[in-house]
C-alpha cells in the first residue's frame, strides 16, 4: 500500500470543449477518498483556467482528463503554460482516449502518467500518491 501524502493538493480538470465528465468526477472522487485534497475544475476550462487554478490553488499535482481528442494540444497547452509560469515542479497526468500512438510524444512533453480507460481508480490513486509529494 503506497504511503499517502498529507494534504496533497490535485486539480482535476476538463480541458476543451468535452463534455461528458463522469470519469473526471469518478478519480476526483477517488481521490478524494485516498486522502488528497481535490479541486475539480468544471467542463469548458482552457490551459490558462487550468494553470491558474493550480497555481491559485499551491496544487502539486494536474490531472487531466479529455475524452475529444484534442489531447496532443491542450496538454502541450498545459505544459507550456506551467513552464511559462516556472511551476513546472507541478505534476502532470492524465487519462481519456489517448490512442497508444499518442502515448510517447506526450510523456516526452512531460506529462507524467496517462490513464486509459479500463484503468483501475486505485492504479491511478496509488500511482499519484506514490509519484506526486507535497
Amino acid at each position: 500500500m503506497p504511503t499517502h501524502s498529507p494534504g496533497l493538493r490535485i486539480v482535476v480538470a476538463k480541458p476543451g470543449l468535452d463534455g461528458h465528465d463522469r470519469g473526471a468526477k469518478v478519480i476526483a472522487r477517488a481521490l478524494r477518498d485516498s486522502g488528497a485534497e481535490v479541486i475539480y475544475t468544471g467542463l469548458h476550462q482552457t490551459a490558462r483556467q487550468i494553470v491558474d487554478t493550480a497555481l491559485q490553488e499551491d496544487a502539486d499535482g494536474i490531472g487531466l482528463s479529455v475524452l475529444s481528442g484534442a489531447h496532443m494540444t491542450l496538454f502541450a497547452e498545459v505544459m507550456n503554460l506551467l513552464k511559462e509560469e516556472e511551476a513546472e515542479d507541478i505534476t502532470v497526468f492524465g487519462g481519456g482516449i489517448i490512442p497508444a500512438a499518442d502515448i510517447p510524444p506526450l510523456l516526452d512533453l512531460g506529462v507524467a502518467a496517462l490513464f486509459t480507460p479500463g484503468t483501475p481508480t486505485k492504479e491511478i490513486t496509488d500511482w499519484v500518491h506514490e509519484h506526486i509529494r507535497r
